[in-house]
């Protein structure tokens, strides 16, 4: 599993009502444990916790549910377990359903939260699954968040698209659909997630569009600033998306990219694109 893949099997355990017998497995599950290796811990054949309702995998975390508010005095419990010294457990982790309490044990560093704010740390976990930890990862979860999201927006409209067919009504309703769509950048960096957001989605209006036999929108398009500065939203920069190449991309390394983002979103709500930048949640 990648990080994108395990920040959504995360999110996910989060937004489902907490079970306690469950969900250290769930936990497990979620950064990629196989069912043979859950099966195991379930039975206790290789749960060698010492503490209550515990489960120990060895060189990997020792996890215990706990009563509420209970969670702190747990914690500490699992820190100063005999069982997670000889487990060479890497990370200890705690929680009673209300709130989440962990510790890597190299280095000393805790998370403390809201159980159902807890996604918001998977960063934090990702050595559970092999993944080295990467700082901007940890420090900015909300991107492969953001990531995910667009990745699994992507593939329902890929969907739709396909399921459309050639029925002219309904490659209509998808396109009005697309033009609802909102993508927020909150970061105001590189642009270069506007930028993929953007392309992916006028792929797919330009798919419509050839379908319905109507013209295409990037026929029409022309630059809100002027100048070859301009990289991110100069025409031919613009026109370069409709490149066949999966790598062409825009980026834009100018000091003044986040004025101009700004400057680009208020453009194409002007041109009514079905594929506009509109300051919003992903939707």
């Amino acid at each position: 599993m990648n990080a994108v893949e395990i920040e959504a099997a995360v999110s996910e355990l989060a937004e489902q009502p907490f079970d306690p017998a469950e969900f250290p497995f769930s936990f497990l599950a979620a950064f990629g444990n196989k069912d043979t290796a859950l099966k195991r811990l379930r039975t206790g054949n290789n749960n060698a916790s010492d503490v209550p309702d515990g489960v120990l995998q060895r060189n990997n975390i020792h996890i215990a549910v706990c009563a509420a508010g209970t969670v702190g005095k747990t914690l500490k419990a699992l820190r100063e377990s005999p069982a997670t010294t000889k487990a060479r457990a890497k990370f200890i982790l705690a929680t009673d359903g209300q709130t989440l309490e962990a510790e890597e044990l190299a280095s000393g560093e805790t998370i403390a939260c809201h159980y159902p704010d807890f996604p918001n740390h998977f960063g934090f976990f990702l050595p559970l699954a092999g993944i080295s930890t990467i700082k901007e990862i940890k420090d900015n979860p909300i991107d492969v968040r953001a990531t995910g999201r667009l990745n699994k927006l992507y593939v329902e409209l890929r969907a739709q698209l396909e399921a459309a067919g050639e029925n002219k009504t309904k490659l209509l309703n998808l396109r009005k659909r697309m033009a609802r769509i909102r993508v927020f950048d909150p970061a105001c960096g590189s642009g270069n997630f506007l930028v993929i957001a953007y392309k992916q989605m006028r792929e797919i209006e330009a798919e419509i569009n050839r379908r319905r036999g109507s013209r295409t929108w990037a026929a029409k398009f022309h630059s809100p600033t002027s100048g070859a500065s301009s990289c991110a939203t100069s025409r031919r920069r613009l026109r370069g998306w409709r490149s066949s190449s999966p790598s062409s991309s825009a980026t834009c390394s100018i000091a003044d990219r986040r004025m101009r983002w700004r400057s680009f979103c208020r453009w194409m709500r002007r041109t009514g694109s079905s594929a506009a930048m509109r300051c919003g949640w992903i939707g």
